[in-house]
């Protein structure tokens, strides 16, 4: 069946595969001539402009007369979601994640936090500012139970993971964790934390880990930057019955 497209639509999906091939660095740097890109996808260089437009809006691409397309050189890292890291884990292999402790003390958990972290005692609050080679990446809200918490006080948390600290103290590692993931847009308080503009673009992630002997221990708010960092990962659909 043959339906008219509007040509915002079609731009709609090649930005998409764009912003895949920029993101994979397939273009080292440059994006071909508009007609070439135009043969590529089967449009025409009208919707191919469109299509630029919304990676450049998206501070993917750099579009300058007399020189072309280019990426803009600050492509985004990619956080994988195949297994249970910490920050530093997870991008070890982009450069050095530093983190900013912001605030850090022993609070009285809101009935939430209490009720996720199944605890009636106190528990600590810890706010960071995580850095990849010095460039504001998110901001993290964690709320620790109090046995394992407390002893971070004492801990270097500019250097480390909160996740390798914590299965040090509690001498068991780290099994599972619930994740959400949402995109939220950034307050101005949380925008001038990360150094981005008002209402761009986050993703919040809410993670509850739990110690391999299933007690929960971590519950964390994370606000990354949208726009350097993307989520990966890989799904395996498990064996379903055929109808019979």
């Amino acid at each position: 069946m043959h339906v008219k497209r509007l040509r915002a639509d079609r731009a709609r999906q090649v930005a998409d595969l764009l912003r895949h091939e920029v993101l994979s660095e397939t273009y080292a740097g440059r994006l071909p001539l508009e007609h070439a890109l135009a043969r590529q996808f089967g449009a025409s260089r009208n919707t191919i402009r469109d299509a630029l437009n919304l990676l450049r809006d998206e501070g993917l691409i750099e579009r300058c007369p007399g020189l072309g397309t280019t990426t803009a050189g600050k492509g985004k890292v990619a956080h994988g979601l195949h297994r249970l890291l910490g920050l530093g884990e997870t991008l070890h292999e982009q450069g050095e994640v530093l983190n900013e402790v912001r605030a850090m003390s022993l609070i009285d958990p809101p009935a939430l936090v209490a009720d996720r972290l199944r605890t009636t005692d106190q528990v600590v609050y810890i706010e960071r500012l995580r850095k990849l080679n010095g460039v504001p990446l998110s901001l993290d809200l964690t709320y620790l139970v109090r046995e394992v918490g407390e002893p971070l006080f004492d801990a270097d948390l500019v250097h480390n993971d909160v996740f390798v600290l914590l299965e040090g103290i509690a001498g068991c590692p780290l099994g599972n964790a619930e994740l959400s993931i949402e995109a939220v847009n950034a307050d101005p308080h949380t925008a001038a934390v990360l150094g981005t503009t008002r209402g761009a673009a986050l993703l919040m992630v809410e993670r509850l880990a739990h110690l391999s002997d299933g007690r929960p221990v971590d519950l964390e708010f994370i606000r990354f930057r949208g726009d350097r960092l993307t989520m990966r990962g890989e799904l395996t659909r498990t064996e379903l019955p055929w109808p019979s």
